[in-house]
């Protein structure tokens, strides 16, 4: 784990502080979505599918100001859509960061050459590249030839000018552990400070729906990807940097049996503060205290909802992870120190026999929101001219 000890310190502080005060849910990380414009059209996203009246819609920078205010979660993470999209996303970063808080910026970094020196290095700021793997599994992932090249030109750049820099990498059930290998061999050669790993979530409105994961994948995948990174090391190679908790890892690896923390990594957007998780739309509370108080936690995750059956990603799971790791702090340094377990038997799975049919409400929010628009009462984002880039 390469999180910055000054990170480590302030949201370890920040997990004692919420224990003391008796909170049994507090948000670690805002997902602040403040458009869902994006200049790709990746097959297995399914944040883009929206009609044009909804995806020129954007949160101002007060809007934002305020989510995070209400919120209060130490660490923000701005993805979208593509952010830098937004015309006024250095303004909000630049507020956000005076108020010290945590912020990583996702791009796709295909405007990031250009935008860059609208922004300034922080050790309150961090870049985080999109990366599914190297030219020909990111290009194929992103459905567009030539990114990788220019995402790769921008993270050089953007260590070059003294920025942290982080891919988010999403594998589905096409990765090949020996390509994944060289890839993160590749990616710290050239400086980057680490790496945020994830398995890819079944939308329920992507185009490509025959290459997410389930569970099971999932831990083979990771298990023989962390084997590969163990005998790097032997070999002498860098050992890859993760920006994740190891105890999360240990978990991909299919040794811990976790439950999911939906709320631990809220998530608001154009439609309001999202429930319950930033991967499932199931409703939209319009504050952050009646998404807290109003949703009933205990309908969703894996073993409670079909949707979530096969989710092992950050967004749920790493909350947890962090809580274990708070409670069993040896646990925790035992499994940074060794590496995920990459043989044996997998930790019990959680049962999913008795879980609730998915419900499928898109549709009625979407024309919730197209009706807010034509009676006036949403803002819409007027500068679109890099859109098309």
């Amino acid at each position: 784990m390469s999180v910055p000890l000054r990170q480590q310190y302030d949201v370890a502080l920040y997990i004692l502080k919420q224990k003391l005060r008796g909170n049994k849910r507090y948000p670690l990380v805002l997902m602040l979505e403040p458009l869902f414009r994006c200049n790709l059209a990746c097959a297995g996203c399914g944040k883009i599918d929206y009609p044009d009246e909804i995806l020129n819609q954007r949160l101002t920078v007060e809007d934002c100001i305020a989510s995070v205010e209400e919120c209060g979660a130490p660490i923000v993470s701005i993805p979208g859509g593509e952010p830098l999209l937004h015309k006024e996303m250095p303004q909000i970063v630049k507020e956000l960061v005076a108020r010290k808080k945590y912020v990583t910026l996702c791009t796709n970094a295909l405007l990031l050459e250009k935008k860059i020196d609208d922004f300034t290095p922080s050790p309150y700021f961090n870049w985080s590249v999109h990366l599914d793997g190297d030219v020909e599994d990111h290009d194929r992932s992103v459905c567009r030839a030539g990114v990788y090249e220019k995402a790769e030109k921008a993270i050089r750049l953007a260590i070059a000018k003294g920025f942290r820099v982080n891919i988010n990498c999403t594998l589905f059930n096409n990765a090949v552990p020996q390509r994944m290998a060289d890839f993160f061999d590749h990616m710290m050669s050239i400086g980057l400070d680490d790496i945020t790993i994830s398995p890819g979530y079944a939308y329920e409105r992507a185009a490509d729906q025959e290459h997410f994961l389930t569970r099971a994948t999932t831990k083979n995948i990771f298990r023989e990807i962390f084997r590969l990174g163990k005998e790097r090391v032997k070999q002498g190679k860098a050992k890859w940097r993760f920006s994740q908790s190891s105890l999360f890892l240990d978990f991909l690896a299919g040794n811990q049996t976790y439950e999911c923390t939906p709320w631990g990594l809220p998530t608001r957007n154009v439609f309001g503060w999202q429930r319950p998780c930033y991967l499932l739309g199931e409703g939209f509370a319009k504050t952050y205290k009646e998404l807290m108080e109003t949703t009933d936690w205990t309908k969703y995750g894996t073993g409670r909802y079909e949707k979530c059956a096969d989710c092992m990603v950050h967004c749920g799971y790493e909350p947890t992870a962090a809580e274990d790791a708070f409670r069993h702090p040896l646990k925790a340094a035992l499994v940074a120190l060794r590496g995920p377990k990459t043989d044996g038997a997998f930790a019990p799975e959680l049962d999913t026999s008795h879980q609730r049919p998915a419900e499928y409400v898109f549709s009625r929010h979407v024309q919730e929101a197209l009706d807010a628009i034509h009676e006036g009462k949403a803002k819409t984002l007027t500068d679109k001219d890099d859109a098309a880039e």
